[in-house]
């Protein structure tokens, strides 16, 4: 699977988006839009390795999971 920056960049903000949804700590997490731009300064190297995925976790079922 060879998923654009974009695509990257968009399964990664709708984790984030999920991951503190419930709870959000605004004197710890960054806001959404800070999260999002701090992704689009990453490489795409740099956002693969956000993912934490693995051979265990893959990069499709990460994909498949938020986009």
């Amino acid at each position: 699977m060879n998923p654009t920056k974009e695509q990257l960049i968009e399964a990664l903000y709708r984790e984030y988006l999920f991951l503190i949804h419930d709870d959000y700590d605004e004197s710890i997490d960054a806001t959404p839009e800070e999260y999002l731009d701090m992704l689009k300064e990453l490489s795409y190297d740099d956002l693969i390795v956000e993912t934490q995925t693995d051979d265990i976790f893959t990069l499709k079922q990460f994909m498949d999971a938020y986009l």
